[in-house]
C-alpha cells in the first residue's frame, strides 16, 4: 500500500479514536452490551458513524489510551495527518474520492475493462497470482463466485469514465481486497480514493469479515 493510502487509513483509525474518546462513556456502554467482538464491532461503527476500520481499532483501543496524556498525542498525530493529506490532495486531488462511484461489475458492460486490467496485470482475477485463463472463463468464473457470494468485483468510475476495479475474494475467512487503476488514469489518487470507498463496500456484502488489502494490482 502507498504511503498515502497508509496515511489515509491512520486518519480514519485516528478520528473513530477521537470521536470515541469524545463519547467514552456511550462507547464503554455499546462494548459491553455487545454479544461479541463482530457485534461491538458493528456497534460503535453505528454510534459514531465511522468506519469499520475505525470502529475495529476503538474496540481495540487498550484502557491507557484514555488518559490525558495519550488524548493530546492522538489529537496530535490526527493534526499532523491532516496536513500530510493536504499535500496528497493537491498532488492527487482525486484521492478524497468525492466524485469516484463504486458500482458491481457487468458481465456485459466491463467485459473490456476487465479485458484491459488482465492484459495489464496479467494474473487471473481472483487474486490467487495464477496466470489468467481466457477473458470468458475468467468472468464466468467470478460470476459464479459473485452469484455463491464468495466474491465481489466492483468498478470504479467518476462520471461516465470507468477509472478501475476493486475485487473483493472471500478467502479463509478473510476478504482480500485487491485495487486496480487503468493505466490512463494512474498518479490522481483514484486508487486511495477506491481503497477508501472499499472498506465500507465490502463491510456491507461480508459483514464482521476482516479484510486484508493484498498489494498486487492496488497501483495508483
Amino acid at each position: 500500500m502507498a504511503e498515502h493510502d497508509r496515511a489515509a487509513a491512520r486518519r480514519e483509525i485516528t478520528d473513530a479514536l477521537i470521536a470515541a474518546l469524545d463519547r467514552r462513556h456511550e462507547v464503554l456502554d455499546a462494548i459491553v452490551d455487545a454479544e461479541n467482538r463482530p457485534a461491538a464491532v458493528e456497534a460503535v461503527t453505528a454510534l459514531l458513524d465511522v468506519t469499520p476500520l475505525g470502529a475495529e481499532a476503538v474496540v481495540a483501543m487498550p484502557l491507557h489510551r484514555l488518559t490525558k496524556d495519550s488524548r493530546r498525542q492522538i489529537a496530535a498525530e490526527l493534526e499532523d495527518l491532516n496536513s500530510r493529506l493536504t499535500f496528497t490532495l493537491i498532488e492527487r486531488p482525486e484521492s478524497s474520492g468525492e466524485h469516484l462511484v463504486l458500482r458491481p461489475f457487468s458481465r456485459e458492460a466491463d467485459r473490456n475493462l476487465f479485458e484491459v486490467r488482465t492484459t495489464d496485470i496479467g494474473a487471473a482475477g481472483d487474486g490467487s497470482g495464477g496466470p489468467a485463463g481466457s477473458l470468458d472463463d475468467e468472468i464466468g468464473s467470478a460470476v459464479g463466485r459473485i452469484d455463491a457470494e464468495d466474491a465481489v468485483w466492483l468498478v470504479a468510475e467518476k462520471g461516465t469514465q470507468t477509472v478501475g476495479m476493486v475485487f473483493g475474494e472471500l478467502v479463509g475467512g478473510e476478504v482480500n481486497v485487491r485495487v486496480w487503476i487503468h493505466p490512463d488514469h494512474r498518479q490522481h489518487g483514484y486508487g486511495t480514493a477506491a481503497l477508501r470507498k472499499a472498506r465500507s463496500e465490502m463491510a456491507a456484502y461480508f459483514p464482521a469479515v476482516p479484510m486484508v488489502i493484498r498489494a498486487p494490482g492496488s497501483a495508483e
